[in-house]
């Protein structure tokens, strides 16, 4: 008898012992489950940000006033490249009216430079810049020239009037056009000349009419007259001519797709070396 309870003992005894090992040895895989969700839930956290901050490669588009067109293409988008690898910029330069006629129509810009306030506004009214990204950037001015071996005798806008052939940008859509006209128009001249007056598409016509000697004087900007030494500067706008000062304000385009890009631009064209850029071609900084 005692050697039969002793077996049973024995008997209870191993059975205690391979249940005890049975559940010792499913505790590592109850536990697995629960480290490899840790590792998942950790898998997004390490991987790297998408977007154009993280390095992701894009391509904008900036549509500029003529007059900016030297400036941009051969120092400021070079300078901000370089900064921003990931970020090629392209440029389409023309008259403001133009350009905003070719963002109103659905031309894929993503940042606007005007050559004057009245374009920025008229955009900025419709919805089609974002109004809080709008930098009233450079101040410019505006000149009477003539090319440069001409004798005219002309010294000032007053005696405008005195030369054979006249070029003014299209106040319909040219920016310093309008300038021009507000100017001669306060000097009580604008009317009188207009039979001798022939009216440029953009700044960049105007130049070149006079630089080539088809018009005996005309009317641009000074950084323009100062890209060539075709034309010699006569004079410039007297004081009280213009109401407000020429004024180029650059935003961002609302329905730009690539705004955090842009947005960049903007921000470096405002930096003190980009400033210095646009004052070696003439500008002076309004920021």
């Amino acid at each position: 008898m005692v050697k039969i309870i002793s077996r049973t003992v024995t008997i209870l005894l191993a059975a205690v012992l391979l249940l005890a090992g049975c559940q010792g040895n499913t505790a590592p895989s109850e536990s697995a489950p629960q480290s490899e969700l840790a590792t998942q839930s950790q898998e997004p956290d390490s991987q790297p940000e998408a977007g154009e901050a993280a390095g992701e490669e894009v391509t904008i588009l900036v549509a500029a006033a003529a007059s900016l067109e030297y400036s941009y293409r051969d120092e400021l988008i070079p300078m901000f490249q370089k900064k921003h690898p990931n970020i090629k910029v392209e440029g389409t330069y023309d008259s403001s009216g133009k350009l905003q006629t070719q963002i109103e129509e659905g031309l894929e810009a993503d940042v606007f430079m005007s050559a004057a306030i009245k374009q920025m506004n008229a955009l900025k009214d419709a919805g089609l810049v974002d109004a809080g990204t709008i930098v009233e950037l450079l101040e410019n001015r505006i000149v009477l020239i003539a090319p440069a071996g001409s004798e005219s005798g002309v010294t000032s806008f007053e005696e405008i009037g005195n030369a054979e052939t006249i070029a003014l940008g299209d106040p319909e859509s040219v920016p310093v056009g309008q300038y021009a006209q507000e100017a001669l128009t306060t000097l009580g001249i604008y009317d009188m000349i207009q039979p001798k007056v022939s009216l440029g598409t953009n700044v960049t016509e105007v130049l070149n009419w006079v630089a080539e000697g088809s018009a005996d004087m005309g009317i641009v900007y000074a950084t323009d007259a100062a890209t060539t030494n075709q034309v010699k500067v006569i004079a410039e706008a007297p004081e009280g001519s213009l109401a407000k000062k020429v004024i180029y304000p650059v935003g961002v385009v609302t329905a730009s797709e690539k705004k955090e890009a842009a947005q960049l631009f903007v921000d470096f064209l405002a930096t003190p070396e980009a400033l210095a850029v646009f004052e070696a071609y003439g500008f002076t900084p309004n920021v």
